[in-house]
């Protein structure tokens, strides 16, 4: 049956290759300690693929006409299943310590707040469409984990791609304000 849904699907097979791709970067965090830098650079590469799938895969469903329900299932969880796997290899690995893990824990918890308000929305045929700001949300985080992931192997990718992420925070959290507006209107009714 999972064949017969990524047969023939471009763009599911894109959205699946980002997961099969995590466990590879994954892998490579772990090789830092043996390879040093090389294996941070090699894990940004991987990491760049794997997050340029996130924009062909949409981008192929729409224009060869492949968007499928299992693909607008996939989508988003692959997308939550990767950059929170990301986040928090950061953290262990020492790449956001201290004070600036409060910004994950904020983007995870906008992201549980709008999974579960289009949990309840989705039931009643509400959908919460993704807003364009959303989507610089997303172009901007992607930006800050690849700067994270060379950070202490590149001069200045730390800072920088802290500074993306508080970026990425900020426009998480005025996305996720607005989502929360939009479900409390149809919430009262």
């Amino acid at each position: 049956m999972m064949n017969d849904l990524i047969k023939n699907n471009i763009a599911n097979i894109l959205t699946v290759a980002r997961l099969l791709l995590l466990p590879i970067i994954i892998a490579l965090f772990f090789a830092e300690s043996s390879w040093g830098g090389f294996a941070a650079w090699l894990c940004l590469l991987v990491y760049a693929v794997a997050a340029m799938t996130d924009f062909f895969d949409g981008y192929i469903a729409r224009k060869l006409n492949q968007i499928s329900d299992f693909g607008t299932f996939l989508d988003p969880v692959s997308d939550k299943i990767f950059v929170s796997s990301l986040m928090i290899l950061l953290i262990a690995f020492g790449r956001i310590e201290g004070t600036w893990i409060i910004l994950i824990i904020l983007i995870f918890a906008r992201e549980f707040m709008v999974s579960g308000l289009r949990e309840f929305l989705g039931p009643k045929g509400i959908k919460v469409p993704v807003s364009k700001l959303a989507k610089y949300k997303t172009a901007t985080q992607m930006l800050s984990l690849g700067f994270l992931i060379i950070g202490g192997y590149s001069p200045y990718a730390l800072e920088l791609g802290l500074i993306l992420l508080s970026v990425a925070t900020i426009l998480t959290l005025i996305t996720g304000f607005t989502y929360m507006i939009t479900g409390f209107k149809h919430m009262k009714d």
